[in-house]
């Protein structure tokens, strides 16, 4: 595609990491990964803070992400998109999903979950969990009596707002004429590569907003990329199922569609693969045992 000029249009690329604890090796990868990406293409790299969950972002994390890809060589363009800065971009997402009438609000509680997987028959141990590990919602709420609905938002009951994904599925098949698929160009969990089908009913009625906040993860990230003109997506394989929510959603909302490029984990020696929430050493640690951003890049595997 050329521009009016003659000039082609250069691809976008991005790193969106999360203020929500000190980046490590696995960042690290995924950062030069795009970066290197970005380079290879020609293209542009951006950097986007994740900080919808205002309640564990920290302006010292935040900070501490500029300073560690700095410190690694890495260069952005600037100003950097803040997700908290831009909610309003998401409620309007959000509000025309709720015109489609593809999202219903839920009042479910962890415990209203957990009791009705227990009263199922089926039990936990046997009942489905979406790609992500959680178990995949039981329906609560989806047809739910108008006027049982007006009680509980007049009430003022917490909810999240779900995409009826049986419904959002159709839709978008019948907006797009077809099945719905996206482009591989790196490689899946299993090797996956090329113009691959989508499996969303795997991850059930996801959680597209709640109450407080009208996003998710799903929802702004999807937003997100449109906005920035993002052309490919890179990200690690454990978000390669992420991509058949946010097809639909690219395509309800009338979007572009990008290609996308996820790659391998990087794991410790038994095989688990790196996390905040497991405290694994971040790089502002390697930093001040006086590593140095060639050994991030070997002990990374890049």
């Amino acid at each position: 595609m050329a521009l009016d000029g003659g000039e082609k249009k250069r691809d976008v690329i991005r790193f969106a990491p999360s203020p929500n604890g000190w980046l490590h090796l696995g960042h690290a990868y995924s950062a030069i990964f795009a970066y290197e990406t970005a380079k290879s293409l020609g293209g542009r790299f951006l950097l986007r803070i994740e900080d919808i969950d205002v309640g564990r972002c920290r302006p010292e994390y935040e900070q501490g992400i500029y300073e560690d890809l700095a410190w690694l060589g890495l260069d952005w363009e600037r100003p950097v998109r803040r997700q908290s800065e831009h909610f309003d971009d998401y409620e309007a997402a959000l509000k025309r999903l709720r015109d489609m009438k593809v999202v219903y609000p839920c009042f479910a509680t962890r415990k209203e979950i957990h009791d009705a997987i227990e009263a199922s028959g089926i039990g936990h141990a046997r009942w489905p969990v979406d790609p992500d590990g959680a178990p995949v919602y039981p329906g609560l709420y989806k047809d739910i009596d108008p006027a049982e609905l007006n009680r509980l938002m007049w009430e003022g009951r917490s909810y999240a707002w779900r995409l009826n994904m049986e419904k959002a599925l159709a839709l978008a098949e019948e907006k797009a004429g077809g099945p719905l698929t996206f482009l591989e160009e790196a490689g899946g969990p299993r090797g996956q590569h090329g113009r691959l089908p989508i499996d969303p009913m795997l991850f059930g009625d996801v959680v597209i907003a709640r109450k407080d906040v009208p996003t998710s993860y799903h929802l702004a990230v999807t937003v997100d990329d449109a906005i920035q003109g993002v052309t490919c997506v890179t990200r690690g394989q454990d978000l390669f199922p992420a991509t058949y929510v946010h097809r639909i959603l690219q395509v309800l909302l009338g979007l572009p569609e990008p290609r996308y490029r996820h790659h391998p984990l990087v794991r410790d020696e038994t095989g688990r693969r790196l996390s905040k929430s497991a405290k694994d050493m971040g790089l502002r640690e390697l930093r001040a045992h006086g590593i140095t951003p060639a050994e991030v890049h070997r002990l990374a595997g890049i």
